[in-house]
């Protein structure tokens, strides 16, 4: 074509499309290249739908802890934790964009401050944000009824992980410190839950060293509310890999080994299953700079902190998957008014 021979408002409206068709283009690549881990949108991009709402949050404020279990997929390679000013703004910040449940989590989450840093939190969230659940997940080893005493009130659910209950067993996983006995911790615990109405729950991790064990008899005279049982799950950098800290690959199991495990205790009625697949996206998970943490690759991608960005820019790359969490049940009747539980 020969421009000389186009008159001015043909070139003009050429001109026009041909902006209009590269602006599209490169808005078509930008939108494709960062709305891969977000169900909604993120601040370049006009929002067009809705931002997933962190309903259930797991805060790992610290990864700091006196265990040394062999699949630990959040380990020590930072001792950072926030001030508590700022663990309670970004708190404040997620209970503005929606956040029901808030699990505290490590780490060990006794260890910091001798409990005082987590209690302080609990508080926070249960008296100023009035949230309808506040949990913690411990290895129980740092417990102290004075605790209860002082914090019991503000929480709802008190998970202890315990992965069998065999003491010999327990040591070679690595969930023991020195001599001390974690199943009667576990016991103790469990009492005290009782006596402070805090309900009670176990987390197990089902791994080569106890895949063949029965569990059935201990977990139903411990009666806890729930019984989270995980598959040994690989991350790449925290319990596999070059840089790691841990090397997971012996406690590796398959999935009929861990489907195996499930049937064998079936007629527990409190078990709550999470094979390798429901676990790996179906989590909110904040590390210690309130990052959140995309596990789609199969290692831990870091947001940019919601203490600088916000929740909605930052939850846009946790790389959650909502469906999965309903799924696995990540929605139940967590606040302990609610449960009707006999005390």
């Amino acid at each position: 074509m020969h421009f000389s021979s186009v008159s001015p408002k043909l070139l003009l409206q050429l001109c026009i499309s041909t902006i209009h068709s590269i602006f599209a283009s490169v808005f078509s690549k930008v939108r494709y290249w960062t709305a891969g881990g977000c169900k909604g949108s993120v601040s370049v991009l006009p929002a067009d739908r809705d931002a997933t709402t962190p309903t259930s949050v797991n805060y790992h404020f610290t990864r700091k802890c006196n265990y040394k279990c062999g699949f630990c997929f959040h380990t020590a390679k930072t001792s950072f934790v926030l001030p508590l000013e700022e663990a309670q703004r970004g708190l404040k910040l997620l209970k503005e964009s929606g956040m029901e449940k808030i699990n505290f989590s490590g780490g060990e989450p006794f260890l910091h401050e001798k409990g005082e840093f987590l209690g302080e939190m609990v508080q926070f969230c249960k008296q100023d944000l009035q949230l309808p659940s506040v949990s913690i997940v411990s290895n129980g080893s740092m417990i102290k009824e004075k605790w209860f005493q002082k914090y019991g009130a503000y929480l709802d659910i008190l998970a202890v992980s315990c992965d069998s209950f065999d003491e010999a067993t327990n040591q070679l996983i690595g969930r023991a410190q020195g001599r001390k006995s974690h199943l009667e911790n576990l016991y103790k615990i469990r009492n005290w839950c009782q006596q402070y109405k805090v309900a009670f729950k176990i987390n197990s991790v089902i791994n080569t060293f106890n895949i063949d064990e029965d569990m059935s008899e201990h977990i139903m005279e411990l009666n806890p509310v729930r019984w989270k049982v995980f598959q040994c799950l690989l991350i790449d950098g925290e319990n596999a890999g070059q840089d790691a800290l841990r090397e997971a690959e012996r406690f590796v199991i398959s999935d009929q080994q861990f489907q195996e495990f499930l049937d064998r205790h079936s007629n527990v009625s409190c078990l709550v299953p999470e094979s390798n697949e429901k676990m790996r996206n179906s989590y909110l998970i904040l590390d210690e700079y309130m990052r959140f943490l995309d596990c789609r690759e199969g290692r831990k991608d870091p947001s940019k902190s919601i203490l600088d960005v916000g929740v909605k820019e930052a939850i846009c790359f946790s790389g959650f998957d909502e469906k999965m969490f309903l799924k696995r049940g990540g929605k139940y009747v967590w606040s302990k008014a609610d449960m009707k539980l006999e005390w």
